[in-house]
């Protein structure tokens, strides 16, 4: 057992480091790691079928993650991308692939909707765990994906129950006909008691469970409620097992209603770790269970199948991407994040052949197929990605714009800073030519009626373009420190006549202008700070004229040492010495002002002095 463990442990360490060091992600890691140790490899570990039920359970915990983060406000506002995006992926994937089946290969019609039916899921595992890497989740592709990979789980409950009716043998795996407690009753009844179960889940974790989780809480027993949290996921999801419902499903619900406990984060952290486990031994499981022997002997045919079902399945996806009104670029996400089998198919192809649906022959490609679909998919975003990184780098690499020249101002970067100065500017009368070096800002700014143009002004042809020769002033408002410094030497080099005001990011950056012979310039935070520093001294007690009187002196005394600083910058020792020289400076000119002011309160009511002590006199 000690041994087997360390092999797998081995294998991900090895693996997913190079992976992710060659851009292909964890997931690829993980089955790549599967493939090196599996039978038909190194043959470090064998059949992998019991394991991969235990791995599966990381899907389980991924799922009562994600509920977490999911407010039960939150999935309501997706019921529409659920039921009508999910749904219809679900039903127009597996007709497609149905007809398919049917006309061009020749299956019974029996056979070609069990394997519609299978084909038509997806990786809820690596779909999610891929965006989820590589920051796409929250993006509304990410999320369309989130919904129609719940629809399929959901879908999953019903496609049981459909395949022995498909069946044309008299035997049923005893397996799945006893692995659901509630088989034995009709119908009616097993929806019933189904519907108690998810109710019951719902309100227990609404109204029981936050009890019991203060009670382990108040033990301060760190172990104790990791050990519960997992007893709360491995309960729910054999109670759903036990009524023949996903277990995914019922931990998702879980996490939902416990989305706004106050023990959500707490939870997370806790359960993160064991999530992220199961789900490494999963992915190192479908490499491992790739078989080779039968790859090797079908190798067109295999390759030509899994391509057909990666473009049937993006056709599918593309369209209803159209039909929802999906942006070009989140479109194509949700295009590829989709497109390959998913795990569940496993378990339909083994009921599947176990009902003689499928012969044993067919059941093994289909899991063939199903398994090196989903080792397309991480490759199939690592390819978005690079795509949209073109797309985003010929954006900004279009053509500048032909700029109108101006006669009073410049401004350099129109983002959040540069658009005040911009506004009040503007509502003085002055005539402004605008420069930013982003396309989409650009872009924004004209959607708005604002006059800008796409340019860097570093470059002097477009600074001669904008009217440098003979504007009055060059507002440098970029949020590129460096970049700045190159404006600030451009212009004083061929404009010695332009005056120039900037934006300093930091105190370095100050120093750094100040070299370069700007004067005029503003601290991107130090204001706004000290104003705040004032409020802050008139809640604690002081009254409005010492704290606006204290903030002008700080304000003026920083601003003087700005400029006696920048001269010892650079020369640690010397800026150390000056530094704490001017901060006790500052100290010993803000009492002197607040022992003044205690002199005035005095002279003006001298009784308040006798019943106060001067410490106190503000």
């Amino acid at each position: 057992m000690l041994e087997t463990i360390a092999i797998y442990l081995a294998a991900a360490v090895l693996a997913v480091p190079v992976a992710n060091r060659l851009g292909l992600g964890s997931v690829l890691g993980y089955i790549f790691a599967g493939v090196l140790i599996g039978p038909f490899l190194l043959g470090l570990v064998g059949d992998q079928t019991q394991v991969q039920h235990f791995a599966e359970f990381g899907v389980v915990m991924m799922l009562f993650l994600v509920g977490l983060e999911l407010q039960p406000s939150k999935l309501w506002q997706l019921k529409g991308a659920v039921f009508g995006l999910g749904g219809l992926q679900v039903l127009l994937t597996t007709a497609l692939i149905f007809a398919i089946a049917v006309l061009a290969l020749g299956l019974s019609w029996q056979a070609a909707l069990a394997l519609g039916l299978m084909l038509s899921l997806s990786s809820t595992a690596i779909v999610l765990q891929t965006l989820a890497e590589k920051g796409w989740i929250k993006q509304p592709a990410g999320q369309n994906s989130f919904a129609v990979l719940l629809f399929q789980d959901i879908a999953v409950i019903p496609m049981l129950a459909l395949l022995p009716l498909l069946s044309t043998a008299d035997a049923v795996d005893p397996g799945h006909s006893d692995s659901s407690l509630i088989a034995h009753l009709p119908l009616y009844g097993q929806i019933i008691i189904s519907v108690a179960v998810i109710i019951g889940i719902i309100v227990a974790g609404k109204y029981i469970s936050a009890p019991l989780f203060r009670y382990i809480a108040a033990t301060r027993l760190r172990e104790v409620f990791t050990v519960f949290g997992l007893l709360l996921v491995v309960a729910i999801a054999l109670l759903m097992q036990a009524v023949g419902l996903s277990p995914a499903l019922g931990t998702f619900l879980a996490g939902v209603v416990l989305a706004e406990s106050e023990f959500r984060h707490e939870l997370e952290a806790d359960i993160e770790p064991f999530k992220g486990l199961l789900l490494g031994l999963f992915f190192i499981t479908v490499g491992a269970s790739i078989n080779f022997a039968l790859l090797q002997a079908q190798l067109l045919p295999v390759i030509g199948l899994v391509l057909l079902l990666i473009l049937v399945k993006m056709a599918v996806l593309a369209f209803l991407a159209r039909v929802f009104r999906m942006q070009q670029s989140q479109g194509v996400l949700f295009t590829l994040a989709l497109a390959q089998g998913g795990e569940f198919a496993f378990v339909l192809a083994a009921l599947s052949g176990s009902l003689n649906i499928l012969s044993t022959e067919q059941m093994q490609l289909a899991a063939l197929v199903v398994t090196l679909s989903m080792i397309c998919a991480p490759l199939l975003l690592i390819a978005y990605q690079r795509w949209q990184t073109k797309v985003q780098n010929r954006a900004t690499e279009r053509e500048f714009d032909a700029i109108e020249p101006t006669q009073h101002v410049i401004i350099a970067g129109y983002g959040r800073f540069g658009q005040i100065v911009g506004r009040l500017l503007t509502a003085q009368g002055y005539h402004m030519t605008v420069l930013d070096h982003s396309a989409d800002q650009i872009d924004v700014l004209r959607r708005f009626g604002n006059k800008a143009y796409y340019g860097d002004a570093a470059r002097l042809d477009l600074l001669h373009a904008a009217g440098a020769s003979e504007a009055q002033l060059l507002v440098i408002a970029i949020d590129a420190p460096d970049k700045t410094l190159e404006i600030v030497e451009l212009a004083h080099k061929h404009f010695p006549k332009l005056r120039i005001a900037a934006r300093a990011i930091d105190r370095r950056h100050a120093y750094q202008l100040l070299r370069l012979g700007v004067e005029h310039f503003k601290r991107e935070t130090f204001d706004s700070a000290v104003n705040l520093g004032v409020d802050a001294l008139k809640l604690l007690g002081n009254s409005e004229e010492s704290a606006e009187k204290a903030g002008t002196l700080f304000r003026a005394h920083d601003n003087a040492s700005l400029k006696i600083l920048a001269d010892v910058w650079g020369d640690d020792a010397s800026y150390g010495v000056a530094i704490r020289q001017r901060t006790e400076d500052l100290k010993q000119v803000l009492m002197k002002d607040k022992e003044q002011q205690s002199k005035l309160k005095c002279s003006d009511a001298p009784e308040v002095c006798q019943s106060t002590p001067a410490s106190e006199i503000q």
